[in-house]
Order: structure tokens, then C-alpha cells, then sequence
């Protein structure tokens, strides 16, 4: 006679199924929240550098006036050191080009 083959019984644990679903689930909660954390903190950095984007350029702050060269401190009335220190404050754009020229035709002519 033929028997058909039974397949043994295996019993699983009430629990397990239950179990694995809420690690699953909880895995996912975790990663999904992650994700929105991440998402929120990169929109606050957008808005941030869009804010910066939006405001005015500072304009730069003026140099400071470099000290008068040893020259002009032993004789103030000495023409060349004079001459110098337009020349110094004409590099460091302190004086337009032709702030320059009528300085220096003030101190040559009188």
C-alpha cells in the first residue's frame, strides 16, 4: 500500500511572528524618523545660507592708515616725505588717481 508522505509539524511560538513585526516596524520608525531629522536640519541649513545670500555684502573696513615713514617724523616740512606718504596712501586706495595728482600739484606748485 502507498502511503502519502506527511510533512513533519512544526510548531512555531505563539509570540515570534508578533515579535518580528514589532522589531521590524521599530527598525523602520527609527530609520523613517532619522530621515526626517535629517531632511529638516538640511532645510533649516538651506534657508540659513538663502537668508545670507539675501543680505548685503559689508563693505569692506578701511585700512589703516600705515605710520608716516621716519623721514616725515624728523622733518615735517620735508618735501619727499610728504611726497611718500601720498604715494603710500594712493597704493592702499586711500586716494582716488586724481586725488593724487592734485595733491602732489599742490605740494610741487605751492
Amino acid at each position: 500500500m502507498f502511503r502519502p508522505r506527511m510533512r513533519p509539524v512544526v510548531r512555531r511560538p505563539v509570540g515570534a511572528p508578533l515579535l518580528r513585526g514589532a522589531i521590524v516596524g521599530g527598525a523602520a520608525y527609527h530609520l523613517g524618523r532619522r530621515a526626517a531629522e535629517g531632511a529638516e536640519r538640511e532645510a533649516g541649513q538651506d534657508q540659513a545660507i538663502a537668508d545670507l545670500r539675501q543680505q548685503p555684502a559689508a563693505p569692506p573696513a578701511p585700512a589703516a592708515p600705515a605710520p608716516a615713514p621716519a623721514a616725515a617724523a624728523a622733518g615735517g616740512d620735508d618735501l619727499t616725505a610728504k611726497l611718500t606718504r601720498l604715494g603710500e596712501m594712493a597704493q592702499q586706495g586711500l586716494l582716488t588717481p586724481e586725488e593724487f595728482t592734485a595733491a602732489k600739484a599742490r605740494l610741487l606748485g605751492g
